[in-house]
């Protein structure tokens, strides 16, 4: 009757806190708009990977990083404050970039509408493209 992995769950606490404590309680104004996107802890609860995106261009993203890792020792110490567990994980903060890719995504198709029947579209190639011959 259990929901989800004793993992699963950790995430899931660690990614609420960390959204609050970043709103409410880190007041580094380098750390900006920032949004969890999604936690994953390893099985043996020992790390903790954070991913994050931030508004902004890369100077901002840049910043962002730094001022993230900057509370890494205050947002671990809530986190054992406020969880119960025996070891808090050590909190890896990485940008999500699936959120930029997305965006990229819907900017094409948004052009693709835009344009309409009016010529060739042409895309970006892709990692993948050195592969087909």
């Amino acid at each position: 009757m259990s929901q989800g992995s004793r993992p699963d769950r950790v995430a899931d606490q660690i990614r609420g806190e960390v959204a609050s404590m970043l709103a409410r309680d880190v007041h580094d104004p380098g750390i900006g708009f920032v949004t969890i996107t999604r936690v994953t802890v390893t099985p043996d609860l020992q790390h903790a990977r954070i991913h994050y995106t931030a508004l902004g261009d890369d100077k901002t993203r840049v910043n962002t990083a730094k001022a993230l890792d900057r509370a890494r020792v205050f947002l671990r110490r809530q986190i054992g404050s406020r969880l119960r567990l025996k070891r808090v994980p050590e909190l890896d903060f990485i940008y999500d970039e699936s959120i930029a890719g997305q965006d990229r995504i819907e900017q094409l198709l948004n052009d693709i509408r835009a344009g309409g029947a009016g010529g060739p579209v042409t895309l970006p190639p892709t990692p993948d493209d050195d592969d087909q011959s």
